[in-house]
């Protein structure tokens, strides 16, 4: 029998024939998306997940999952007449992706929280959901490409550059990638918006979404005292060379490469170069001990064609992104007696744990996403005396900073 010819999905059959779930937050690109299947002929399936504080949030602009983006998505669904379903996800979400949070800045980390929603709710248990229902692919309103490639799908950088989103799906796995499917990543966000008025949705003038869904009033230390009461400990704030300058109400209010609002006052400007748990210390000094050369990962994931081990063994020259909004920079990525590294070209200022570090390749196709991980800890440009910070200070200056007083 002849083989089925594929349809824009690049699946066999027609788009008739082949359900597609559509990822729909109730904002402009998932409903773009949801209308282009709709129109294109596939039998598609519109799910929603209800992710957080359903009731505080009705009516409250500038999230996703919740309140009036729920009720958007439903009104969308049913211009298209096209099923939908609401998936209370609440206690999952609240434990795999805000009770993760919190822990992270306990510990003196600053972490990506949208990442770990993809990973761990929209690309495990929504992916899980839509093939119990029969689909053959699960489509999200992501701005990221994917096309089939020799060894599986591979991801690359969407057309428009300042939506691009692959840093959030670094942690993608490939099996998860050959059900994915991202119909905007070729598109400007602004043919989106002009899509959504032509298919007339109620959405179509709607803002973005900004903020992390999960923090209605971006002061996201009250939502980490909520989670975790009593989080908030007081402690010292420490110059590199020892010195006591002041207290802290707690180091979950500091992030690395703070600048204003430390609480104390110098004759030279101070930045945050560390967060101590341990200690309950916030560690400041000059702008020039936050550059990072070098950064050590943890949890990698890897999504190129060659064998991690046997690639990164010899060290891998690759694009490197620390922030989602950041410039990609020559690296090279290493793995030495099971400790897997990054050597930035440039340096980094204000790299912290718990952020991700995450690989490209620069192909004839775009730059190819090839993985990424977490940052368990970086070092190469800060100083100091004692464990506080460690790598070489600059010229001249380290001596007289063992010499001076703790």
């Amino acid at each position: 029998m002849a083989s089925l010819k594929l349809n824009s999905l690049h699946l066999p059959g027609r788009p008739a024939d082949t359900r597609v779930v559509v990822a729909m937050s109730g904002g402009v690109d998932s409903s773009v998306v949801a209308a282009l299947m709709k129109a294109e002929g596939y039998d598609v399936v519109g799910i929603t997940l209800q992710l957080y504080d359903h009731g505080e949030a009705v009516g409250r602009k500038g999230a996703c999952c919740a309140g009036q983006d729920i009720q958007d998505a439903r009104r969308v669904a049913e211009a298209l007449n096209i099923p939908h379903y609401v998936l209370d996800y609440e206690a999952r979400f609240a434990e795999a992706v805000m009770g993760e949070f919190a822990d992270s800045y306990l510990h003196g980390e600053t972490p990506v929280p949208c990442v770990s929603c993809n990973q761990k709710i929209k690309f495990h248990d929504l992916l899980e959901t839509a093939a119990g229902l029969g689909a053959s692919a699960l489509a999200t309103g992501h701005y990221v490409k994917s096309r089939p490639g020799q060894n599986g799908w591979q991801l690359y950088r969407a057309e428009d550059k300042e939506r691009d989103q692959s840093y959030f799906l670094f942690a993608t796995t490939p099996a998860q990638l050959e059900f994915l499917r991202f119909p905007l990543g070729d598109r400007p966000k602004e043919e989106t918006r002009a899509l959504a008025r032509q298919f007339e949705l109620a959405v179509a003038e709607k803002h973005d979404s900004q903020d992390i869904c999960f923090v209605p009033t971006g002061r996201y230390t009250q939502v980490i005292e909520r989670l975790r009461p009593g989080a908030a400990e007081e402690g010292d704030i420490v110059h590199v060379d020892g010195r006591v300058l002041g207290r802290h109400g707690g180091i979950i209010n500091y992030t690395i490469g703070q600048r204003k609002g430390i609480g104390v006052a110098a004759q030279e400007p101070l930045y945050v170069l560390k967060l101590d748990a341990s200690r309950r210390e916030v560690v400041v000094g000059p702008r020039e001990a936050l550059r990072t050369r070098v950064i050590t990962l943890r949890d990698v994931n890897w999504l190129g064609d060659e064998h991690f081990d046997t690639v990164a063994l010899g060290g891998k020259e690759i694009l490197a992104r620390i922030r989602s909004s950041g410039p990609l920079q020559p690296a090279t990525l290493s793995v030495d007696d099971g400790a897997v590294t990054v050597e930035l070209a440039h340096g980094e200022e204000g790299v912290s744990p718990g952020q991700a570090c995450v690989f490209y390749a620069a192909e004839d196709g775009g730059e190819r996403l090839l993985g990424g991980g977490w940052i368990k800890s970086a070092s190469g440009g800060a100083w100091v005396t004692k464990d506080r910070l460690t790598t070489a200070a600059p010229s001249g200056t380290r001596e007289a900073l063992v010499a001076g007083p703790r």
